[in-house]
């Protein structure tokens, strides 16, 4: 049997909520997709820091961070779990992002190489379809 390699493996992607935010019902509903979807899904578990969720990419060494707050902390969050994942190894570790995010802070957070940034209501699809064309984008760059 064939090693899988990075360029043909299955996408690995890390799902987590960084800081206080407790509503899981859409985080878990984003893992049962990119499972559905054939990713192989790591859920952080509710209220990491985000130097764990840094940590736990790296060790688990995911493809994709799909981070999701709906508490307005976004632009504390997101941007600290890229700079951890930049010190800890895990530049090339693509994040996305989604959840209560005001329009005028997405170019902020795209400028930081963090997209998605998909809201209640989005289509499921699109947001897996994001993921994929990203990872694929990677893989063919690297």
């Amino acid at each position: 049997m064939k090693a899988q390699t990075a360029k043909t493996r299955r996408i690995r992607i890390l799902v987590a909520k960084p800081g206080l935010d407790g509503h899981d019902r859409g985080v878990l509903v984003l893992a049962r997709a990119f499972r559905d979807a054939g990713m192989e899904v790591v859920y952080s578990g509710l209220l990491p820091s985000p130097d764990q969720v840094a940590q736990m990419a790296v060790d688990e060494d995911v493809d994709v961070v799909a981070l999701s707050l709906l508490n307005g902390a976004h632009m504390t969050a997101f941007p600290l779990v890229k700079r951890k994942l930049e010190k800890l190894g895990g530049g090339d570790i693509i994040v996305v992002g989604g959840g209560i995010i005001p329009e005028e802070d997405k170019p902020r957070l795209m400028k930081m190489g963090i997209t998605g940034l998909y809201g209640p209501g989005s289509s499921l699809q699109e947001i897996v379809e994001h993921v994929r064309g990203r990872v694929q984008k990677e893989r063919r760059r690297g």
